[in-house]
């Protein structure tokens, strides 16, 4: 039986990676020889990216905020 912090480790590891795997894919889009795209296109996708990272983000940030307490 692992740990939280074990578990934290194993599973944040394997996601990182595969996120910044599909990030890597989804760069191959960017060959203008083998797609066509916009700027219009291009901002979309980097605003949706961008929007489910600063979710993450926050998302960590509450997860270390203490209610305050005077006991």
């Amino acid at each position: 039986m692992s740990t939280k912090r074990e578990a934290f480790l194993r599973l944040a590891e394997k996601r990182t990676n595969t996120v910044i795997d599909k990030i890597r894919i989804l760069s191959n889009c960017a060959n203008p020889y083998a797609y066509e795209y916009t700027e219009e296109d291009v901002k979309r996708i980097m605003s949706a990216i961008e929007a489910e990272l600063r979710t993450a983000k926050s998302r960590f940030a509450v997860a270390h905020r203490r209610e305050f307490r005077l006991d």
